[in-house]
C-alpha cells in the first residue's frame, strides 16, 4: 500500500478539489492526480467522481475517506505531540464559526500572538459549523447553543441577547432600555429562516409567552433582514453580538424570558491537549 497515494486521496477528500489538495500537500496538481489515478487503477476501484464544479466521493471513496481521515489525523496528532515543546512559530488551524462577529477578534489576537500560524476559516450556519467540527473538517469551532455530547469538549465564551431591529425613525428606536416581548404580539416582522439559532430562540420565547408576531418575510441572512427593516417592511430580530453600525436601523433589547443565547468554543475531546488548539482556547476572554 502506497501512503503517498493515500495521503493524496485524503487531501482531495478533505478539500473537495485537486488544486486545493495540491496546495495542502505542497506538491503539483498533476502529482496529486497521478497518485489517485495509480491508486484507483491498482485496486480497480473508483474513488472520486469529477464534476464541472467540484470533486465528489463515490460510496467507496466515502468509506475510504473515513479511514484516511482517522489515520492521518492520528499522524498529525503524533507530530504535534513530538513538537509540543517547540514554540508556535508555524502551523495551520482549521476554524469553523456560525458567524463572524465573535471569531474575528479571536483571530486578530491569534495573529498578534502567533504571526506564523495560518488560519482557514469557514463560516456557516449552526448546523454546518457543528457538522464541520464533528467530522474533523475543523480543528476548533465557535458555536451557539450546542448541547454537551460525548467526545465533544466545550468551553463557555459569552452570552448574547435577542434584540428587536427597527427602522431609525420607529418609535421604539429611542427605547434604549428595551421593549417588552409582549409588545411584539401581532406586530409585522421580517425574520431569519426557522433553522437560524436567533430565530429559533425568538420563536421559543414567543411560544412560552404566548406572543404571536405576524411574519411577513423569512430571509436567509442577517444582511437581508437589515435591508428589509431599513425598507420598513417590518420589525426584525438580531443577536446583540451581531448588531451592525447602520444608521438606517436601530437595535433595541427585548425584555422577556428565554431571549439569551450561549456562545462557546468547541473541539473534539481527544484533541483538546494539542498545543495549537490550546492556544486558540486561550484566546477566549475571561468571564
Amino acid at each position: 500500500m502506497n501512503l503517498f497515494q493515500l495521503r493524496a486521496f485524503d487531501a482531495v477528500a478533505r478539500e473537495g478539489s485537486f488544486t486545493r489538495a495540491a496546495a495542502r500537500l505542497f506538491i503539483s496538481q498533476p502529482a496529486v492526480t497521478g497518485h489517485i489515478k495509480a491508486l484507483e487503477e491498482h485496486y480497480q476501484i473508483t474513488l472520486l467522481r469529477r464534476t464541472a464544479r467540484r470533486v465528489e466521493l463515490t460510496e467507496e471513496g466515502t468509506k475510504l475517506a473515513a479511514i484516511t481521515r482517522a489515520m492521518f489525523g492520528l499522524a498529525e496528532e503524533a507530530q504535534v505531540m513530538l513538537e509540543a515543546n517547540r514554540q508556535l512559530l508555524t502551523g495551520r488551524l482549521e476554524v469553523a464559526a456560525d458567524g463572524p462577529h465573535m471569531v474575528m477578534p479571536m483571530l486578530a489576537s491569534l495573529r498578534a500572538r502567533y504571526p506564523g500560524i495560518t488560519v482557514n476559516l469557514r463560516l456557516g450556519n449552526a448546523q454546518e459549523t457543528l457538522a464541520a467540527l464533528l467530522s474533523e473538517h475543523a480543528d476548533v469551532a465557535v458555536l451557539t447553543e450546542v448541547e454537551p455530547r460525548k467526545g465533544l469538549h466545550l468551553q463557555a465564551l459569552s452570552e448574547s441577547r435577542i434584540c428587536a431591529l427597527v427602522p431609525e425613525g420607529h418609535p421604539w428606536a429611542q427605547k434604549t432600555k428595551g421593549v417588552q416581548l409582549k409588545d411584539l404580539d401581532q406586530v409585522i416582522m421580517v425574520l431569519r429562516e426557522p433553522s437560524s439559532i436567533t430565530r429559533r430562540t425568538f420563536d421559543e420565547a414567543c411560544a412560552q409567552a404566548k406572543v404571536q408576531p405576524r411574519v411577513l418575510l423569512e430571509l436567509d441572512s442577517r444582511e437581508a433582514v437589515t435591508e428589509a427593516v431599513a425598507a420598513e417592511l417590518g420589525v426584525g430580530v438580531v443577536s446583540s453580538v451581531e448588531v451592525s453600525h447602520d444608521p438606517r436601523v436601530a437595535a433595541v433589547p427585548i425584555i422577556g424570558e428565554g431571549l439569551v443565547n450561549r456562545h462557546m468554543i468547541g473541539c473534539m475531546e481527544r484533541r483538546r491537549d494539542l498545543r495549537l488548539i490550546q492556544a486558540f482556547f486561550g484566546l477566549a476572554p475571561e468571564r
